[in-house]
C-alpha cells in the first residue's frame, strides 16, 4: 500500500506511539472505537457528513470517512496488540502479524485531522494513481477511457491511445470526474 510502512514490533522503536489501521466488520467502526477508548487506547475514527433519505425524510448523517477502517495511535507491544485483537467487531490490525504491522505516516493522519478541523465538506473519491487506466464519468468525455499520466490537485493528464497506429494524444481532465476502469 502506498504511504504505509511496515515495522517490527517489540524492537526499541516499537515503544513509540505510531498510527495503525484497524479493519472492522461492516458497520462496526464506532463499536470498535468506543471499546478501545473505554480501555484507554487512542482510536481515531474520521467521519464525514452525507445526506441520507430514510422514510422519505432527508437528513444529514455522519458516516466513517473510510468505511470498514479506523486508526489507532499506540505503542504496540505484544500485550497491547493482544488486547486490541480481543475487541468485538475487529477483523484485524493491518500488516503481516504482530511482528510486521503496517504503520500510517504521521503526516497522512495529520492531513485528515486538519481537513476535519476546517469543517469544509469532504466527499468520497476513488483512489487514482499515475499510470492507472481510468474512465471519465461525467462531462463531455463521459465513458472515455485512457491512462492517467499526471495528476495535479484537480487536474490530470489523460492519454488516449490508438494501438494500431502506435500513437497517442493527451487531454487535461478534471480528476473528480475519473474513476478506475
Amino acid at each position: 500500500m502506498p504511504g504505509i510502512l511496515e515495522e517490527r514490533v517489540g524492537t526499541d522503536r516499537g515503544t513509540d506511539q505510531r498510527w495503525y489501521v484497524l479493519w472492522t466488520h461492516s458497520h462496526s467502526e464506532q463499536l470498535v472505537s468506543d471499546q478501545l477508548a473505554a480501555r484507554g487506547f487512542n482510536p481515531f475514527l474520521p467521519k464525514m457528513d452525507i445526506w441520507s433519505r430514510r422514510g422519505g425524510v432527508r437528513r444529514l448523517i455522519q458516516v466513517p470517512m473510510f468505511p470498514g477502517y479506523l486508526f489507532l495511535r499506540n505503542a504496540m507491544s505484544k500485550q497491547s496488540y493482544l488486547e486490541v485483537r480481543k475487541t468485538r467487531g475487529l477483523v484485524t490490525v493491518l500488516g503481516e502479524g504482530l511482528d510486521r504491522l503496517a504503520v500510517v505516516p504521521e503526516q497522512e493522519i495529520d492531513a485528515i485531522q486538519r481537513t476535519l478541523q476546517t469543517k469544509l465538506p469532504v466527499l468520497p473519491h476513488p483512489y487514482l494513481r499515475e499510470g492507472q487506466r481510468v474512465r471519465i464519468t461525467r462531462g463531455p468525455l463521459t465513458d472515455v477511457e485512457g491512462i492517467l499520466v499526471r495528476t495535479k490537485p484537480a487536474k490530470g493528464l489523460l492519454v488516449l491511445s490508438v494501438e494500431l497506429l502506435r500513437r497517442a494524444v493527451a487531454v487535461e481532465v478534471d480528476c473528480t470526474m475519473a474513476t478506475a476502469a
